[in-house]
């Protein structure tokens, strides 16, 4: 752990970089690519023009909206996996400066990433100072599996009875691609995947709110617990949870609607037991 620039504690482990080449971001700042010049005439550098001549026309500088915010969701997306790792520490507080020296931009994107998880109540904001990520208990995250649960089960129930078949099978690759994911030992990469299954199988109900509601939950009970720290999940575990999305596929095509509730509420209760 290191200090901030502004006082803030750091962990010290490893970041990428984040919008060098690819968002035209230069390393050390978010500052946007140079506009391209127009070439002048002489004279018309300080606003004058010749009676033989017209003046050059004005053209606009286009603002580079959709490259700084680029920028600003992958610097969002890098932090949310850096929570999900234990990279980001409960209780730690990390300085928008301080982070954007490590992801290579300015602090400008960084603050502002900080303030979306600040609304998803991932990190709180301390004045003066940064921003704190937020301690959670085991408490909070059993509350989490009950809301999914009481959300998700009653869903899953309903597609059981009304989904085709065929329709089920599309979303194989997903489950096993969720497998794979757990097979790295990678606690970030799982959980985008495990977000990517969950929100496919709800997406089936046609209920926009509903997957976006689930999906924020769903995040939020990804985040580590006080005292956690990457690896609390080992691999045989990542393994055996992604399993159980195979093993949902197979009883919401055969229909079997015992084995889904019983499936979802043990995917459930497993994952906030694990932390």
């Amino acid at each position: 752990m290191r200090q901030g620039a502004q006082g803030s504690a750091e962990t010290g482990a490893p970041w990428t970089a984040v919008g060098r080449a690819g968002a035209g971001v230069p390393a050390g700042s978010g500052a946007p690519a140079a506009q391209a010049r127009v070439p002048q005439q002489a004279g018309a550098v300080r606003g004058e023009h010749t009676h033989s001549e017209p003046p050059l026309p004005v053209v606009p500088r286009a603002r580079p909206v959709v490259q700084r915010a680029s920028v600003r969701g992958q610097i969002l997306d890098a932090l949310r996996a850096a929570l999900v790792a234990g990279d980001l520490r409960p209780g730690e507080v990390y300085s928008a400066p301080v982070l954007g020296e490590r992801f290579g931009v300015s602090a400008t994107p960084v603050r502002e990433a900080m303030q979306q998880l600040a609304l998803e109540g991932a990190v709180e904001v301390v004045p003066n100072r940064g921003f704190r990520v937020v301690e959670r208990g085991v408490r909070e995250l059993a509350e989490l599996a009950e809301v999914r649960a009481l959300i998700e089960v009653p869903v899953m129930l309903r597609l059981a009875r009304t989904v085709p078949a065929e329709r089920w099978a599309e979303l194989r690759p997903l489950a096993e691609a969720t497998v794979r994911a757990a097979s790295s030992g990678c606690r970030a990469t799982y959980a985008e995947s495990d977000r990517g299954f969950h929100r496919a199988v709800l997406s089936l109900s046609g209920n926009v709110q509903l997957v976006q509601i689930a999906e924020d939950l769903h995040r939020r009970a990804q985040w580590p617990l006080v005292g956690g720290g990457p690896g609390i999940r080992g691999r045989a575990d990542l393994v055996a949870d992604a399993h159980e999305h195979t093993a949902l596929l197979d009883a919401l095509v055969a229909r079997d609607l015992d084995v889904v509730r019983a499936l979802v509420g043990e995917h459930f209760a497993g994952a906030a037991a694990a932390g």
